[in-house]
C-alpha cells in the first residue's frame, strides 16, 4: 500500500497523548519541536505548503494537558507570506512548484526547526529563517532585511525570492548563525554561492560572494567544524525549464556534487561584500544531509547521508503509474518520488592542503531503502566527539515510485531489479568514523511511517546560558531516540534506548482517540520552552516600506498595511 493517506490531507491540530506501552523514563525531559508543511490542498507539490510548528512535551501535564497526558501542540507559522496568502488568495498562483504573485514569493518556512540559546527558528530552502516563540509558537520576525540579504532573483514584491538553505548552522563559539544565499545565473545555467552571517540581533545580515563556487543545483544543508564551513550542492533538486514550459521532465540529478570548504578565519578577516576563497572537492553520490565532527584537530570529517536514487524534483502527478503498474493513489499526488535504489551513508575526510578526500566504506544494503531523517547529539560535547548517528530508512515503497521517473533514469536504475515486495521503516544506529551498522530496529508494519527521530540526552547537564548545546555525554549514545510514527489508524510516539535501538520501543505514547497527523519533517530538542528573549528583530513594517508596492490594488495595499500593523502590535517594537 502507499504511504499513510493522512499525510497529505490531515490538518495539524492540538491533542494529548497517553502512555500505552512500557515505562516512560523519568529522565526524559524537555520539549520536541517539529517543522511541517500544511495539508497539500490544491498545490502541485505537497512540500511547498505553508509551514506549521509542532511541539511535544516529554513530561506529562504540560501546556494544559492533564497530569497523565503529554501535550502535542501545533500552530501555523504566521509569517507575512502566510498572512497575505490567507487575506488575498486571489493574488497568488503557481510559480513552478512554488507559490507567488504580485506580493512576491511565499516563504513557506516548513522544513526544519533550529534552536539557538533558548530561541527557536524555522527554515526553508527558498526563504529567510523565521523566529518563533518557543512557548506561544507565535511568529517573531524574519532573519535579516531584504536589503541586507539581496534578492536571489530581482522579482518585484514585498515578499523577496531568497534562495537559501533549509539547514543553516549555529556556531557555538562565535555565537552566530551561518547560512547561504544562491543567485541563479540563467545564462550560464548555474548558481553563484554567497555566505551569510547573522549575529543574533538587529535587522541586517552580512554576506560574502564565494569565488568560483558555482554549481547547478541547490544547497539544502551546510555544516561546520571549529575552523571550517562545508557547503555542498545537494544535486537532487534541479529546476527543469522544459517542465516549467509544460513538457515532460527530463533533467536528472547529479552523479557527483561539488563541495566547498571555507576557513572561518578567512571569513572573519574579509570585509562583507568581498570575495572569499574556497577549497573545492567532489562528492559522490549526491547528498541531502551531512554533518561534520566539530572538533577538527585530527582532521575534517563529516557523515554523508547520500540520496543515491531520490530525485526530489520529481513529484507524483495524478496520471502517474507506480512501479507495480497501478495508477498512483490520488492521496499521494503531490508527494515526492521515492527512492529507486537503496540509499547509502559514508564518512568522508577532507584534506584542504592536498585537495583530496578519503571516503569510508559505505553503509548500503536492502535495509537502507529511502534514507529520510536522522538524529544526533547536538550538544557541544556530542558535536565535538560524535559516536553514534541514528538514521530512519523508510523502506522500499513501490506505490510511491513513478514509472515516469524510472523511464528517465532507465540507464541508472533497472526497474526489473526492484524488489518484489514493499518493506517497512527501519531505525539504524551507525558508528561515526566508519559508517558501520551498530544496531537496527524494523517496524513490523509497512503501514507505519516513521518520522524525524530526535536524540534526547539522558543527562542534559548545564552550560553557561543554559542553552540547548548543553550536555555532558558525547556522541548520541547516552540518551533516548524519540520517533513520531504516522499511520492511518492513529499517530504514536515510539521511544528507544539510544544505546541499543534493536531492543525496540521501551515506551509508546498514542492519542486517546486515534488522532491522525499529516506530513512532518525535521525536528529538534530543547531542554525547556521559555519565552523568547528580548532582542532587536526585523520588523515587517520596516522591511516592506523599502519596496515598490505600485503593482498592488487598493484592496491589496490595505490588506498589506493591516497585516503590518497586526505584526507590529503582536511582536512589539
Amino acid at each position: 500500500m502507499p504511504l499513510p493517506r493522512c499525510i497529505t490531507s490531515t490538518p495539524h491540530r492540538d491533542f494529548d497523548l497517553k502512555l500505552v506501552a512500557g515505562r516512560w523514563p523519568d529522565e526524559l525531559t524537555g520539549e520536541l519541536f517539529i517543522a511541517a508543511p500544511g495539508p497539500k490542498e490544491d498545490r502541485a507539490y505537497g512540500l511547498f505548503s505553508p509551514g506549521h510548528v509542532l511541539r511535544l512535551s516529554l513530561r506529562p501535564g504540560r501546556f494544559g494537558a492533564p497530569a497523565d497526558r503529554f501535550a502535542w501542540r501545533t500552530r501555523r507559522i504566521e509569517t507575512p507570506s502566510s498572512r497575505l496568502y490567507r487575506a488575498c488568495p486571489e493574488a497568488f498562483g503557481s510559480m513552478g512548484p512554488g507559490v507567488g504573485g504580485v506580493f512576491g514569493v511565499m516563504n513557506m518556512a516548513n522544513t526544519a526547526v533550529l534552536p539557538w540559546r533558548g530561541r527557536l527558528f524555522a527554515t526553508w530552502d527558498v526563504g529567510r529563517p523565521v523566529e518563533l516563540d518557543p512557548v506561544s509558537l507565535g511568529f517573531l520576525g524574519e532573519v535579516g532585511s531584504t536589503a541586507s540579504w539581496g534578492r536571489s532573483i530581482p522579482l518585484p514584491g514585498v515578499l523577496p525570492f531568497i534562495f537559501s538553505t533549509a539547514h543553516p548552522v549555529v556556531d557555538p563559539e562565535r555565537d552566530c548563525l551561518w547560512s547561504v544565499k544562491l543567485v541563479p545565473d540563467f545564462g550560464a545555467g548555474s548558481v553563484q554561492t554567497q555566505l551569510v552571517r547573522y549575529d543574533g540581533s538587529g535587522p541586517r545580515v552580512k554576506t560574502w560572494p564565494i569565488e568560483g563556487a558555482r554549481f547547478n543545483g541547490t544547497m539544502h544543508t551546510i555544516t561546520q567544524t571549529r575552523d571550517w564551513l562545508i557547503l555542498i550542492d545537494s544535486g537532487n533538486f534541479k529546476s527543469d525549464p522544459g517542465e516549467m514550459a509544460g513538457r515532460p521532465r527530463s533533467v536528472r540529478m547529479n552523479l557527483e556534487s561539488p563541495a566547498f570548504l571555507l576557513r572561518k578565519a578567512d571569513v572573519e578577516k574579509t570585509p562583507p561584500g568581498q570575495l572569499l576563497a574556497m577549497k573545492r572537492f567532489l562528492i559522490a553520490p549526491p547528498t541531502g544531509h551531512f554533518y561534520a565532527k566539530y572538533d577538527d584537530a585530527d582532521g575534517i570529517r563529516a557523515i554523508f547521508e547520500h540520496m543515491d536514487g531520490v530525485d526530489l524534483a520529481f513529484f507524483l502527478k495524478a496520471d502517474d503509474v507506480d512501479a507495480t503498474g497501478e495508477l498512483i493513489d490520488p492521496t499521494q499526488v503531490g508527494l515526492y518520488n521515492m527512492a529507486m535504489t537503496p540509499s547509502s551513508l559514508s564518512e568522508i575526510e577532507f584534506d584542504p592542503e592536498s585537495g583530496s578526500i578519503r571516503q569510508s566504506e559505505r553503509l548500503r544494503g536492502e535495509d537502507t531503502w529511502n534514507n529520510q531523517l536522522s538524529a544526533m547529539d547536538w550538544s557541544l560535547a556530542g558535536l565535538s566527539h560524535p559516536r553514534v548517528h541514528h538514521m530512519i530508512f523508510s523502506g522500499y515503497r513501490p506505490h510511491n515510485i513513478s514509472r515516469r521517473a524510472l523511464e528517465v533514469y532507465a540507464d541508472r536504475f533497472d526497474a526489473k531489479a526492484l524488489p518484489a515486495h514493499e518493506s517497512p521503516c527501519r531505525l539504524v544506529s551507525v558508528e561515526r568514523g566508519s559508517a558501520r551498522r551498530l544496531a537496527s530496529y524494523r517496524w513490523p508494519r509497512t503501514e507505519d511511517w516513521a518520522g524525524s527521530p530526535i536524540f534526547v540526552p539522558r543527562d542534559p547537564g548545564s552550560q553557561p546560558g543554559g542553552d540547548e548545546l548543553a550536555g555532558s555525554q558525547p556522541g548520541g549514545h547516552e540518551g533516548y531516540v524519540v520517533v513520531p510514527v504516522i499511520a492511518d489508524d492513529g499517530f504514536r510516539i515510539d521511544c528507544f534506548d539510544a544505546a541499543d535501538v534493536s531492543r525496540g520501543p521501551i515506551a509508546q505514547l498514542a492519542g486517546a482517540s486515534r488522532e491522525r497527523v499529516g506530513l512532518i519533517l525535521h525536528s529538534c530538542w530543547m531542554p525547556a520552552a521559555r519565552p523568547a528573549p528580548e532582542v532587536e528583530r526585523l520588523r515587517f513594517s520596516d522591511d516592506y516600506t523599502q519596496t515598490d508596492t505600485s503593482m498592488l490594488s487598493d484592496a491589496q495595499r490595505r490588506a498589506l498595511d493591516q497585516i503590518a500593523r497586526e505584526l507590529d502590535a503582536e511582536v512589539g517594537p
